[in-house]
């Protein structure tokens, strides 16, 4: 069998349309959503505010939490039982992970920054997408960052390497299949996340690497047009 054709005629190295907006929740201190196909991820930052119980608290500079959470009705697959899980909790550390290369937290000791991401609907790269959300949401918060942080999910349908790979793509029963996110920051390119569910050779793992890369471009295009319509639309005003 050989992968021939993904569903909508979509490229093989090509993204899932996409949204980005920032400032999307009034009473936070930065927001922001971002979409691809039919995964929605909203962001929130709070802080940086002190941290509280004093124990976790770093004197020599700020921490960063992040909690993920996908809603209960979000999934295309099996209901989401609400509250935490072994899996909400390993993305939530990733997520920081990903991010934390790109923040400077020295000038605020003790004290902490929470993102909040929720996702209400999800097919797949979803972890991706709240990564994305997090990183415009942190900016849009006024924190200071080296670089944006962009993700895409690459990866092996069958005989093919693909990229944003969707829920009937990650789901795919007739050949192997490998789901890779990966976390780029958007100028220097380095990558502050790489995971992988299944298996690949080396060359199509350069080979998605390669695809990743130039998706994350286009993500980072994105997220830097949103930043700046909201903040070209604050001047106007």
């Amino acid at each position: 069998m050989t992968y021939e054709k993904r569903l909508q005629g979509r490229a093989f190295d090509a993204i899932r349309n996409m949204e980005a907006k920032v400032g999307v929740i009034k009473r936070a201190d930065g927001s922001a959503y971002f979409r691809t196909g039919n995964t929605w991820a909203y962001a929130a930052v709070y802080g940086p505010r002190n941290l509280y119980p004093k124990f976790l608290q770093d004197p020599a500079k700020g921490i960063l939490r992040c909690n993920y959470n996908m809603m209960p009705f979000s999934s295309r697959g099996e209901r989401v039982r609400p509250g935490g899980s072994r899996r909400s909790k390993e993305i939530s550390l990733v997520t920081e992970k990903a991010l934390l290369p790109v923040l400077n937290l020295d000038d605020f000791p003790n004290a902490v920054v929470d993102v909040f991401i929720e996702l209400p609907e999800t097919e797949a790269g979803s972890r991706c997408a709240g990564i994305n959300a997090a990183s415009m949401a942190l900016a849009d918060a006024g924190l200071l960052m080296k670089d944006l942080v962009c993700a895409i999910s690459v990866g092996r349908v069958d005989d093919k390497v693909v990229v944003d790979l969707d829920y009937s793509e990650e789901s795919y029963e007739d050949g192997p299949v490998a789901d890779i996110p990966i976390a780029m920051l958007a100028n220097s390119g380095k990558i502050s996340l790489l995971q992988m569910d299944g298996l690949v050779s080396p060359e199509m793992l350069e080979k998605a690497l390669a695809m990743g890369s130039k998706a994350c471009h286009e993500i980072a295009a994105a997220q830097k047009a949103a930043l700046k319509e909201k903040y070209s639309g604050t001047d106007e005003a």
